[in-house]
């Protein structure tokens, strides 16, 4: 089975691919020749996740997934949330995002977070949303240089070390995308049958 992923990032897509089952061929916007903006406008991260499987399925007419990540922390209100990747500003990268958010947690005792994923199915019976969840803390710097986005200041609950000082197998065990996108792998192996 042929299976589009809409997104332009690499590290996903090398995060995800080892984690689907071996009968699904994994194609990335390149191999379709994709180039160009995928509309991200939801209040929400299954919003999110929809709008850009839906935008590329009308495209390509391909079974397409699409997911959309956010990082809350409560003693930001929930915030960089929805807007994580962005939240530092459009043309920002994960470095300013990560600054930002340690200068708003610069003497902050309680440090509680929460990674969520959710994936987004369409172009294959009902649209169908996966979640993945994980619990943490967010360091008061940076540590490690896996992974990508806030992986440098995210502490999984349990651990003494950041997502960007695992390798990706680490990761992959308990990381909110994995969660996500195995029971997404679950589903696709249950209806591939």
């Amino acid at each position: 089975m042929r299976l589009l992923f809409a997104s332009q990032n690499q590290h996903k897509l090398e995060e995800i691919k080892p984690l689907l089952p071996p009968r699904v061929e994994l194609l990335s916007l390149a191999d379709v020749q994709f180039e160009g903006d995928i509309p991200e406008t939801s209040p929400t991260l299954a919003g999110n996740a929809l709008q850009k499987a839906a935008y590329i399925y009308t495209k390509f007419k391909m079974p397409c997934f699409a997911d959309d990540t956010g990082l809350e922390i409560d003693a930001l209100g929930g915030r960089p949330g929805v807007y994580s990747a962005r939240y530092a500003g459009l043309n920002k990268s994960a470095d300013d995002n990560m600054e930002k958010v340690l200068k708003q947690m610069n003497g902050e005792t309680q440090r509680k977070a929460v990674f969520k994923t959710v994936i987004a199915l369409a172009g294959m019976e009902d649209l169908m949303f996966f979640e993945g969840i994980v619990k943490g803390t967010i360091t008061s710097e940076k540590r490690g240089s896996n992974g990508f986005g806030y992986d440098p200041i995210f502490m999984p609950d349990g651990y003494s070390v950041t997502f960007a000082q695992m390798n990706m197998d680490e990761k992959n065990k308990l990381s909110h995308r994995a969660n996500a996108v195995l029971k997404f792998s679950k589903w696709l192996m249950e209806h591939l049958k």
